[in-house]
């Protein structure tokens, strides 16, 4: 770049930042771009390495793709695949996968995959191209963009994997993962330990085998000798997932989580579950009965929005509050499935405005 181009990007960019300072205190998330802002500053202000300045600024460019690809579709629900990309399109698990991908884009959710060949591939082909999203990364080898996703606009490609990883994971309503290898099982066991520590969800994750075969059966196993025997895991941590050879069972365990539970979120140490209907008093006394053991204090309540969920677009929803420990997530998925029992909404009810 020449000093002359060097001097125009820099005085386009003091403009640039100059109107961001005049429209800050109006802007909706002034707090949190005031912080992003103040954090590049003392960056800007210590010794970092140029490299380090490099994977900033890139990975800040990762999210930008993401944040403003997605925002279009926050609206939407969204079933992440994962699975192999050496999977060749005649084998059970590809066409098993297909056949997945076309039940749920047909129970109204779009799909999110890697955007490369095999299962990723297999999504896309059974949701269909207006269905998909593809997050694929830049890799020398296995990773192009399958033929079905290639070129569309909902296609991004990351430069690393963590910021591709977040996005798989950030804009879905439920994960289902077909047999794959290393990057399948950190996928896998990285869903498992997001979900255990209530950094993601709580969504439904299914793991799922071409029919008879052992997989995800036999890893399920790894787990109940290796880790739970052990006393590793909790006895609790295995509701965090449902293994299934049975595209029925897995399409239900997505579907079921939704029946009566809409979202969650935490609002100051309080623990807000939204609902798509409203429980009895007797419903909410049976699970303070059947789950007080996950309080910190106090007990499981009804409430509507709180005064911070003002702006919420759930704000019309029925609510519970509660002093949720944040440690027995296991027990948290098993209460959720409990709800989902208490009733069924009607068609009205099943549509709502954020899916997340």
């Amino acid at each position: 770049m020449t000093s002359s181009a060097s001097f125009d990007t820099l005085e386009s960019l003091q403009s640039n930042i100059a109107d961001l300072f005049e429209r800050l205190p109006t802007l909706k998330n002034r707090q949190y771009i005031q912080q992003a802002l103040a954090t590049i500053v003392r960056l800007a202000e210590t010794e970092v390495d140029r490299l380090d300045w490099k994977i900033l600024s890139a990975s800040l460019m990762d999210m930008e793709r993401g944040f403003q690809l997605f925002y279009d579709y926050r609206h939407v629900r969204k079933v992440t695949i994962f699975g192999s990309a050496r999977l060749s399109s005649e084998s059970p698990e590809y066409r098993m996968a297909v056949d997945f991908a076309r039940y749920v884009s047909q129970l109204g959710f779009m799909v999110i995959t890697g955007g490369g060949g095999g299962i990723m591939q297999a999504g896309h082909e059974g949701a269909g191209r207006e269905n998909s999203f593809g997050l694929n990364i830049q890799l020398p080898f296995e990773q192009r963009a399958n033929p079905i996703i290639e070129g569309d606009p909902k296609l991004i490609h990351f430069k690393y994997f963590f910021t591709r990883k977040l996005f798989l994971l950030k804009e879905s309503d439920a994960v289902a993962l077909f047999p794959g290898g290393f990057g399948t099982q950190d996928e896998a066991f990285e869903c498992m330990t997001l979900s255990q520590t209530g950094k993601f969800g709580p969504v439904p994750v299914v793991l799922i085998d071409r029919p008879g075969g052992d997989y995800w059966r036999s890893w399920s196993e790894y787990i109940d000798k290796q880790l739970l025997r052990k006393g590793l895991v909790s006895p609790e941590d295995s509701s965090l997932y449902t293994v299934t050879d049975d595209l029925v069972v897995a399409c239900n365990a997505i579907t079921r989580f939704y029946q009566v539970y809409h979202s969650s979120r935490y609002v100051g140490d309080r623990l807000v579950i939204r609902l798509k209907i409203d429980l009895s008093e007797a419903e909410v006394e049976q699970l303070n009965a059947n789950f007080s053991d996950i309080l910190v204090t106090g007990r499981i309540e009804k409430s509507q929005a709180l005064p911070q969920e003002a702006q919420d677009e759930t704000f019309d929803l029925p609510r519970l509050v509660l002093y949720f420990n944040q440690r027995d997530l296991g027990r948290l998925y098993q209460m959720i499935a409990a709800i989902n029992n208490m009733g069924t909404p009607s068609p009205e009810q099943r549509g709502h405005p954020e899916r997340k």
